[in-house]
């Protein structure tokens, strides 16, 4: 044989080694582990890799997520200084919102434009708390976010982590347009108070979202950059301190029902989220004693929520903050879905009391304004993930919440259920 064809066979054999030994150029790169508060980072990236390989199931919850993520596209972003009236005290950089169950009782005129005094009708939303404050743009800014950097992270789309940052840069850090890190005035009451502790809810109820959708960002977003993300630490970090030592913080946090839940576990977030996982620890701890034992009745029932005129919003409501409050104990070695009280008090308890409900296999026996069964489809996921065979063998039995159940995408309880009407 000539050394040409040796040539020629040495060159072809070189060609197919290096055609095994390189990855092709549009391959995807191994998804980095978000450190995420609630959201179970490693289980985020496990998600991601089985869609990478074409798993069908999560192909379709993808299609609903993504849905969801070209709706924002298009919107926003929105920034807490555009309001008609600046918050009492005349900073337009302090966020406001209106109590929501509180109506004018008198006619509005010009010597009294409110119609004050206000007076309270329990789980009937007000529609003035719509319009001229920042709650309902807040919202926004939670809900797209979180949307956004997940559909970023499965997908690699790089609008989608974009429009995630350009929402959190103008809310919370560009100087002529950022949130002052307080909630001061927080469900202020017309002719009657300036703002209340319990607007904190306005934050806590979501607001772990967008811890989570930072910590996802983090991991290498376009259009998210170093600066930014030692900017948003430094704004929770102000939040963070301001949750804990201010006196509405305090009130807050000393509330016996669905708000002191909520503020544990907003409190523990941020804590983890900027590095204090002491106090994160502590936090979720504490509950066991301050939250599980008191508000948790034997049978699993959630007396001070069952009281409410919304009971079942409110009892699946609060499982929302305990759960999301036990995915954060995980990542802090505390296993709160193991604790039982001294009377027997547990979270699988609370679950499993919601199930004949949730289920459809009983009608819910207590007072409920507008009931929504699928609203406690998240807490029995949660519940089921932890453990609960009651639980898992209710998932199937679950109404799909509006747009979709998305728990293997995001396996961290929301709110399904709207709080108006």
């Amino acid at each position: 044989m000539s050394a040409r064809p040796r040539l020629g066979i040495l060159l072809a054999v070189v060609a197919t080694l290096t055609t095994v030994a390189v990855p092709s150029a549009t391959a995807h790169a191994a998804p980095q582990v978000p450190k995420t508060a609630v959201l179970d980072g490693s289980r985020l990236q496990q998600t991601r890799i089985r869609l990478d390989h074409g798993d069908p199931q999560l192909g379709r919850a993808l299609k609903d997520l993504t849905a969801r993520a070209d709706n924002w596209l298009d919107q926003g972003p929105w920034t807490v200084v555009d309001k008609p009236k600046p918050a009492p005290g005349g900073d337009v950089h302090d966020y406001l919102s209106q109590a929501p169950y509180w109506w004018p009782s008198q006619p509005k005129t010009a010597d009294n434009p409110w119609g004050c005094p206000y007076v309270q009708h329990d789980g009937q939303r007000n529609p003035e708390v719509d319009t001229g404050t920042d709650r309902q743009d807040v919202e926004k800014v939670f809900d797209s976010t979180y949307d956004l950097s997940l559909a970023w992270y499965y997908t690699g789309k790089k609008q989608y982590a974009e429009k995630a940052a350009a929402v959190l840069r103008t809310w919370f850090l560009a100087p002529d347009a950022r949130m002052n890190p307080n909630l001061n005035h927080g469900q202020f009451i017309p002719c009657k108070y300036d703002g209340r502790a319990i607007g904190i809810i306005d934050f806590s109820q979501s607001y772990t979202s967008v811890l989570d959708a930072i910590a996802i960002l983090d991991t290498g977003a376009p259009g998210w950059s170093k600066g930014d993300r030692t900017a948003m630490r430094a704004w929770n970090t102000d939040f963070r301190d301001w949750l804990a030592n201010s006196d509405f913080g305090k009130e807050e946090g000393a509330a016996k029902n669905n708000h002191g839940t909520f503020y544990d576990m907003q409190l523990a977030a941020l804590a983890y989220a900027t590095g204090d996982r002491d106090l994160a620890r502590r936090t979720v701890l504490d509950a066991r004693s301050l939250r599980i034992d008191p508000q948790i009745a034997a049978d699993g029932s959630q007396p001070q929520e069952l009281a409410r005129t919304r009971s079942w919003h409110y009892s699946t409501f609060d499982l929302v903050a305990y759960t999301r409050l036990a995915a954060i104990g995980r990542h802090v070695g505390v296993n709160l879905w193991s604790y039982e009280g001294p009377d027997g008090q547990s979270l699988f308890k609370a679950v499993d009391y919601l199930l004949p409900a949730a289920t459809g296999a009983e009608p819910w026996a207590h007072p409920e304004l507008e009931f929504h069964r699928f609203a406690a489809s998240d807490i029995v996921h949660a519940a089921a993930d932890a453990g609960d065979r009651a639980a898992q063998a209710a998932v199937p039995k679950l109404e799909t919440p509006p747009g979709g159940d998305l728990w293997a995408l995001r396996p961290a309880a929301e709110q399904l259920d709207s709080i108006a009407g």
